[in-house]
């Protein structure tokens, strides 16, 4: 794999909406994505084989109507168990974005579960993270300000769970008071998820999943703090950064570069 570009597969179908901006940012990111639908993934189970990378994308998959990502996660289930299970066992990365956090939660992939906000009301801002584990996904990364879009993203999950997720590393980002949330007067954690949680892994960290959209992140100028940061680097000399979205989708690509 070393020098070639990876292949990404991001699942499409029944309400996910976000596909071609994920396909964007991977591509962006320098790998090789195709936009596959479910039905002709079960059509073509062996299809998984060639790729290295699967993105659940963000979206309203069957309409939310049986909770968020849950008849998703059933017809994978239901048809792609066996396949599903081959893929994460070989060294493979996977992630799962807002509804594909959902998703992957309902699959049993990751640990807790997502339920309604507890303020009710589906929600679309900015929000500061804290980079809490280690995952190939997050390698060099500390900090970092993604928008979120969502009406179900409270994490929840049992005091028996947490005390064996923390001890594995598998809390990947919590909710933080940064720059944006101070800049706009905002909270940190928006949705009151437990423990502040807003993203966990699994697999060693080869499995992400999220809340925030970093796809939605992938340019500076996407950023609430794009004017004042342009006009402080302008000062200093400094070459305008991209949005820091793009360095998770990076990061995966370059996991298969080393």
């Amino acid at each position: 794999m070393k020098n070639k570009k990876p292949k990404i597969i991001i699942m499409s179908g029944y309400g996910l909406n976000c596909e071609e901006e994920t396909k964007f940012a991977f591509e962006r990111a320098g790998g090789v994505a195709d936009i596959v639908h479910i039905n002709d993934l079960v059509a073509s189970p062996g299809l998984l084989n060639d790729y290295q990378i699967m993105a659940f994308p963000g979206g309203f998959s069957y309409g939310d109507d049986t909770g968020s990502g849950k008849a998703y996660a059933n017809k994978f289930k239901n048809h792609l168990a066996k396949e599903l299970e081959e893929f994460l066992t070989r060294d493979t990365l996977t992630i799962g974005i807002c509804n594909g956090f959902q998703i992957i939660t309902n699959l049993g992939i990751l640990p807790g579960a997502l339920t309604y906000n507890s303020g009710g009301k589906y929600l679309d801002r900015w929000v500061d993270l804290k980079v809490e584990g280690n995952s190939p996904w997050l390698k060099g990364v500390k900090q970092l300000s993604i928008p979120i879009a969502h009406g179900e993203g409270r994490y929840v999950i049992s005091p028996k769970e947490y005390k064996s997720m923390k001890k594995k590393g598998q809390v990947a980002f919590t909710y933080a008071k940064g720059d944006i949330c101070k800049f706009q007067n905002l909270g940190a954690n928006p949705n009151g998820s437990q423990h502040d949680i807003a993203g966990v892994n699994a697999y060693n960290g080869r499995v992400l999943g999220l809340m925030p959209h970093p796809e939605r992140a992938t340019f500076a100028h996407q950023s609430p703090l794009w004017q004042i940061r342009k006009n402080q680097n302008k000062k200093e000399g400094k070459l305008e950064e991209g949005g820091v979205g793009i360095i998770i989708f990076r990061n995966a690509i370059n996991y298969f570069n080393k």
